[in-house]
């Protein structure tokens, strides 16, 4: 580069480039390290049977008779990094967005070292931005991390599947370049030097190979990396079709892994469906047809978000679209058809043009593609996630900066390239400013809802997630005011029946929490967890019997309950039957170790027993996890006497 081109020339440094990538991301998300557990994080992380016990994952067949079967069959790896992160953390959030930052921060240098190798291609050996790119890899990588967009991939625990899936998906991209760029500087060795490079070449592959598994089985728009490989392979590498396909065998071969992990049809696939259904908390079922018209206007609403990341929400209140000819859906689909045309077009182009062109055109199919699985006829529950667009973002990102880099070609001017460069630099402050104020939107259950019911103030589920909040906080008005405004919303949300209940149950209105929870049930007859509170409101009134019907029936459509368990511990230890409680409150500690006031109990029936030995062993398990439970030290003492 010359002229004006080397006032930004302390940015050709990859360590530099590195450099100010980890600590944009860094200082992008450094106001997320204390988030609580947020949403789905409590039913999928602090909750989940197979997030508290690693066991499952050496022997997954032990978790079989669980409603998380299917998560953990399918997306295997997604979970091991939560229990990995339980066995080590626990319940401290800080543990958990460490890990998250860090795989966002991993991601933007992947897409930085993708762009560097795309260039290396032989499609680009003469390419006029060649020189430049480096600085169109640095910039690619820069808008990727800080962009908003990124923030509910990040900040949102959970939503670490999305980061995570991306991170062995460029990684298995990365490896498949690495592999097939060897092959192209090694076309003409041979002797030593041949078989070093077919060792070399064997390695890279079955990387590229590896990664593409670990992907498949951390989530399921994975499916899509087979067929983005091969859209590189044809875009960026020359060669007879029959010799590339037959290099492309062992990638396509990945694709049969997602299907095969759902041999067990209607018990995986049943159970992922549940589990999506009730992480989504009442959101309506909709149609193929349905869901597909949507999805024209959701994707156009995702790409404005990338160029424009304004009124952000967790939960949009969006619309569901019915005919194909309904203005909005029509007009969606003629904008996105013609943004495929134009892919279709710069791709043509860039054979007796600049070649730069290519790597727009991949970018937009790299969009289209990636997205495919949760925005197509695959109807999901939420009808649009910004953590959805983390990986497609990689793909847009790259082709919106190596179009802009195409213009500083095209005008040769100094002046231009200057602006264009500035203006990039200002854009990537502007984000990580968005990024950081967003951030702080997600540090309290109470500022992300108020959040969404001031940006969805018709959305049902907004007010109701908003009680359960005020709900945890013992604030009974206004989580009762908020799940009553939820139910004129939407009047046969069982889950807000269950909550004002439970509120209800808080206040001592025994029967008027019990009137909700039958409302409930009606709605929602399978419900354990309703039954579960029908059976707590039934010990209170003291119709001990009853409850144990309840908590027997609940236990039985939901078997990984831990608090179930513990209630039938309590109950029947108030019958005075402590074998029993003691079957109960061993069971609860089996799927949720770490509850304080469960290993009292139990080491409270021991010391009655005379078990000490046991009982010293639980009240000591007790005290580590709360040491301000004064009853279990006092039992202690008593026993060391």
């Amino acid at each position: 580069m010359s002229g004006n081109a080397n006032k930004f020339s302390f940015l050709n440094s990859k360590t530099i480039h590195i450099i100010i990538l980890v600590a944009v991301g860094i200082l992008c998300y450094s106001n997320t390290f204390n988030v609580p557990f947020q949403w789905d994080d409590i039913d999928l992380i602090e909750d989940y049977p197979i997030v508290r016990d690693l066991s499952y994952f050496s022997e997954p067949s032990k978790a079989s008779h669980l409603d998380s079967y299917g998560a953990l069959i399918n997306r295997y790896i997604g979970y091991l990094t939560f229990a990995l992160n339980y066995k080590i953390h626990g319940l401290d959030v800080t543990g958990y967005h460490i890990a998250n930052v860090s795989i966002h921060v991993i991601n933007a240098v992947l897409v930085y070292i993708f762009v560097i190798l795309t260039f290396k291609t032989p499609f680009f050996s003469e390419s006029h931005l060649l020189a430049r790119s480096k600085l169109i890899a640095f910039f690619s990588a820069l808008f990727f991390v800080s962009h908003p967009i990124q923030t509910e991939a990040v900040t949102y625990i959970f939503q670490r599947l999305a980061s995570l899936v991306t991170m062995f998906y460029l990684l298995s991209m990365l490896c498949y370049i690495k592999y097939r760029l060897l092959h192209t500087e090694g076309s003409n060795s041979s002797g030593k030097t041949y078989i070093l490079r077919f060792r070399a070449f064997c390695w890279w592959l079955s990387a590229s190979v590896l990664f593409a598994v670990l992907a498949m089985k951390t989530k399921e728009n994975a499916f899509t990396l087979p067929f983005i490989i091969a859209l590189y392979e044809f875009s960026f590498f020359n060669g007879q079709i029959k010799g590339r396909l037959i290099r492309l065998v062992p990638i396509l071969l990945t694709l049969l892994i997602i299907p095969l992990s759902m041999v067990d049809f209607d018990r995986a696939q049943a159970n992922i469906i549940t589990m999506v259904v009730d992480a989504a908390r009442g959101e309506r079922r909709i149609s193929r047809p349905d869901y597909l018209f949507t999805q024209f206007r959701v994707i156009v609403t995702y790409m404005r978000l990338l160029f424009l990341p304004v009124n952000q929400n967790i939960d949009y209140d969006y619309p569901v679209f019915h005919s194909f000819f309904n203005p909005q859906v029509f007009l969606s689909f003629i904008f996105l058809f013609s943004a495929f045309c134009f892919a279709v077009y710069l791709f043509y182009r860039s054979r007796i043009t600049d070649h730069g062109l290519r790597l727009t055109a991949f970018g937009i199919f790299w969009f289209f593609i990636t997205l495919s699985v949760e925005s197509s006829v695959i109807p999901i529950p939420m009808i649009i996630n910004e953590y959805r667009v983390y990986l497609p973002s990689v793909g847009m990102f790259s082709g919106i900066i190596a179009g802009s880099f195409l213009m500083i070609k095209k005008f040769r001017s100094g002046h231009v390239q200057t602006f264009i460069l500035s203006f990039l630099v200002v854009i990537t402050l502007i984000f990580s400013y968005t990024s950081y104020s967003r951030n702080t939107v997600w540090g309290s259950q109470k500022s992300l809802w108020e959040d969404v019911v001031k940006k969805s103030p018709n959305r049902a589920r907004s007010y109701y997630n908003l009680g359960c909040m005020y709900l945890t906080e013992g604030l009974m008005d206004k989580a009762k005011e908020n799940f009553q405004i939820a139910l004129k919303l939407r009047p046969d949300f069982a889950d807000a029946h269950t909550n004002l209940g439970i509120a209800y149950r808080g206040e001592g209105m025994i029967d008027k929490a019990i009137e909700h929870y039958f409302t409930a049930l009606k709605l929602k007859p399978g419900d354990a967890d309703i039954y579960n509170n029908i059976g707590n409101a039934l010990r209170i009134k003291g119709m001990t019997d009853k409850a144990i019907e309840y908590y027997l029936t609940a236990v039985k459509l939901k078997p990984d309950d831990a608090d179930t368990y513990k209630n039938l511990g309590d109950v029947f230890g108030t019958k005075d039957l402590p074998d029993k409680a003691a079957e109960y409150y061993s069971i609860s500690l089996r799927l949720a170790p770490d509850v304080a006031d469960t290993h009292f109990k139990l080491g409270n029936i021991y010391y009655k027993k005379r078990l000490f030995k046991d009982a010293r062993r639980e009240l000591e398990i007790a005290l580590i996890l709360k040491p301000d439970l004064l009853q279990a030290r006092h039992l202690l003492s008593q026993m060391y006497k």
